[in-house]
């Protein structure tokens, strides 16, 4: 179309915060549709590109390699429906879920760790003192270590 606006690399770049050697990578790795030129000879690209630029923004956010992005453009190429497409990164998008949630999983139980270890150090006036002295009206008394390693060496001993 003639009337159809076009962005120069650099509208581009700016666009996206990327530069314009990332967009020629683009291109090279076939992400990009191949640009005209105008009568100076400098890349012209499409809204279309605006939008495939987007797309690649939002796949590499959500932890794809442009190896996977290209993968995922190419089977959208093939399939113009998008149901092969889209259900593979939908399989791709379940696992960085799980992932995620592995992830958040363990940091939710460091920040309970590490809440416990304040609390116990704002109740101690003994920095070596066994704050498993208030055990049994203790918050954490399930997951205190010490009170954990004596009662086991007083098991051993048979105490």
């Amino acid at each position: 179309m003639k009337d159809e606006p076009y962005y120069k690399i650099g509208e581009l770049g700016r666009m996206f915060g990327i530069t314009s050697r990332t967009i020629r990578f683009y291109e090279e790795l076939g992400l990009l549709e191949s640009c005209s030129r105008d009568h100076s000879e400098h890349r012209r690209y499409s809204e279309r590109n605006v939008i495939r630029l987007k797309r690649i923004q939002q796949l590499k956010d959500y932890g794809l390699t442009l190896a996977e992005i290209s993968e995922v453009f190419e089977l959208a190429r093939k399939d113009r429906s998008g149901e092969i497409a889209r259900k593979n990164l939908a399989k791709k998008y379940r696992h960085r879920l799980d992932e995620a949630k592995k992830r958040k999983a363990a940091l939710d139980a460091y920040i309970d760790d590490i809440s416990w270890h304040i609390e116990q150090l704002e109740k101690e006036e003994d920095f070596f003192g066994c704050p498993g002295a208030a055990c049994g009206s203790c918050a954490w008394y399930d997951r205190c270590d010490v009170r954990v390693l004596l009662n086991t060496k007083k098991e051993k001993l048979g105490i």
